[in-house]
């Protein structure tokens, strides 16, 4: 069962610095804070029993909320975007009255809650779900055709969420304990693909079939799919830490020959991330790859793929040193999402550096586990030009605020240079496998990750992350140099900023504890200094 963390403890821990300007609104605040209407239940298991009308891109069904009372309340929030619509709640099969505050419903409970007891509600609801322009960026439903005009459906909804579709508690702080059933009725003609193990295929009397997949371990809301295709689909078992996984790909049929080829590299990225990040975190679940309409995204055991088949991100090298031409680069990023983002999972969407930067460094592990060391560095180093530095990593707390896209490859150089930090890869490997285990399968905050590290790397990290998490400002090391030294210092950064940093002079490697005070190294010598590239620190002479 997933652990519980005092809500309060985790919020407080805001953004200690440029603080953003971007005005919220009271729907945001319904959508990115723990209401008394969310606080006092934990949920359990959601029975959700969908029907897609693809000719009139309708969805309709039920959602039936199993949960366990906390504290006694008597209205429970659930949420529902427009133009969604809710049509009825029920509990024991008797109606409930309820009042649409925007996108949140707050449903009015006849019966007692008492603490302890495990109730259920089931809501019915219809429409016309939200339609992506861009996915899985801008989110919604995708309604597409294959080259052989057989439907292709799926959804992604990562950043508007996943009530744009179906009622649910749209937060990521409570994931169901006991996961999903996932029931989905689709044309006789095709298939499709949802979270977990398929149970059973139901054929219906009116050209219509019903799949039930089932995931037994707790999901984010926003990881829950559904894709509609003409599938086709083949099949691998790997050996891994944790015995036999399964994996399984469909794909549309006139891709099969590039999938089967290009899947190869499943296995490698499942052995590169065992090694990494510890096993795969739903043996239970399986993994599964399944072609979609758009680029792809980390639905969680139902990774969404749309990459052309093809090395690189839509055949390009984003680093442009020509080691992103040697991965799937949505393979490799998506599925790394497993471990980030699916088993460990943000308490608040502002952390969602959480999933971002662990999950994009995860490119930067996979090569250095096949390629080398060097590869990695040379990949990161080259990706590094993508910074923008135009807000904090880490957003507003309480408003569905997810903060700059930099959590991307500036988080990804922060984990970098965190790992040269510790110097020692056996002892950042611990860590990021005791992540994976000590959170298994919780949600959490930023300050408790950086508290772990900071534990187990022996170092007081407080001020490293503020400064790339909290503030816009790259650490930048001030040298003069004369002839016979060189002093050196910090500036722009936080109070306190004091990690050592890896530097050469006239070629020779040197270590340096810098602070924002003026420190003296004597040389023999007029010297030449430069930092080691893989710190994002920069130079200012």
């Amino acid at each position: 069962m997933k652990k519980f963390v005092l809500y309060i403890l985790l919020i407080l821990h805001s953004s200690l610095f440029f603080a953003q300007k971007q005005k919220f609104t009271h729907q945001d605040s319904l959508r990115g804070s723990v209401t008394k209407e969310r606080v006092w239940w934990n949920l359990l298991h959601y029975q959700l029993d969908v029907k897609v009308d693809i000719q009139n891109k309708y969805v309709s069904g039920s959602n039936r909320i199993q949960y366990e009372v906390l504290k006694n309340y008597q209205t429970i929030q659930i949420d529902l975007q427009d133009p969604m619509q809710l049509i009825k709640v029920t509990q024991n099969d008797k109606n409930l009255k309820y009042k649409k505050d925007g996108d949140a419903y707050f449903i009015y409970l006849n019966e007692t809650q008492n603490i302890g007891d495990q109730n259920e509600i089931k809501v019915y609801f219809q429409g016309k779900p939200i339609e992506a322009i861009n996915p899985p960026w801008d989110g919604g439903f995708v309604w597409k055709k294959d080259k052989d005009q057989n439907d292709f459906i799926a959804n992604a909804n990562q950043s508007i969420g996943a009530s744009i579709w179906w009622p649910c508690k749209d937060n990521p702080y409570d994931e169901p304990d006991n996961g999903v059933d996932i029931m989905v009725t689709t044309p006789e003609n095709l298939t499709d693909v949802s979270n977990g193990r398929l149970m059973e295929v139901i054929h219906n009397d009116n050209s219509t079939k019903t799949y039930h997949w089932k995931v037994t371990k707790p999901i984010n809301s926003y990881a829950i799919n559904v894709n509609i295709a003409n599938y086709v689909h083949f099949n691998y078992q790997y050996k891994g830490e944790k015995g036999l996984l399964d994996c399984d790909y469909y794909v549309l049929p006139y891709h099969l020959e590039a999938a089967q080829k290009q899947f190869e590299q499943v296995p490698m990225m499942l052995e590169a991330f065992e090694h990494w990040f510890g096993p795969y975190p739903f043996y239970e679940d399986s993994f599964k790859l399944v072609e979609a309409p758009y680029l792809g995204m980390e639905h969680q055991s139902s990774v969404t793929y749309g990459n052309g088949y093809s090395n690189g991100y839509l055949g390009n090298d984003l680093s442009g040193t020509g080691w992103g031409l040697k991965f799937d680069f949505i393979i490799i990023h998506e599925s790394g999402h497993e471990w980030f983002a699916n088993n460990i999972t943000n308490f608040d969407a502002a952390d969602m550096w959480i999933h971002e930067s662990f999950t994009t460094y995860s490119e930067i592990l996979y090569l250095d586990y096949h390629f080398g060391t060097a590869a990695g560095n040379e990949y990161l180093i080259g990706y590094r030009k993508k910074i923008k530095n135009d807000r904090p990593i880490i957003g507003q707390y309480k408003v569905n605020d997810r903060g700059s896209n930099d959590m991307y490859i500036k988080g990804a150089a922060m984990i970098h240079t965190l790992r040269q930090i510790i110097n020692d890869d056996e002892k950042f490997r611990k860590i990021l496998r005791g992540l994976n285990k000590d959170f298994y399968h919780q949600t959490v905050s930023s300050k408790q990750v950086e508290d772990y590290i900071s534990e187990h790397s022996g170092l007081t990290l407080d001020t490293f992350f503020d400064q790339y998490l909290r503030t816009v400002k790259i650490p930048v090391l001030q040298c003069n140099i004369t002839s016979k030294a060189i002093k050196y210092r910090y500036k722009k950064v936080v109070d306190g900023f004091n990690i050592p940093v890896k530097v050469y002079i006239n070629d020779e490697a040197i270590w340096l504890n810098p602070t924002t005070s003026w420190q003296e190294i004597q040389t023999s010598k007029r010297a030449h200094i430069r930092i080691d590239q893989n710190f994002l620190i920069e130079l200012s002479k």
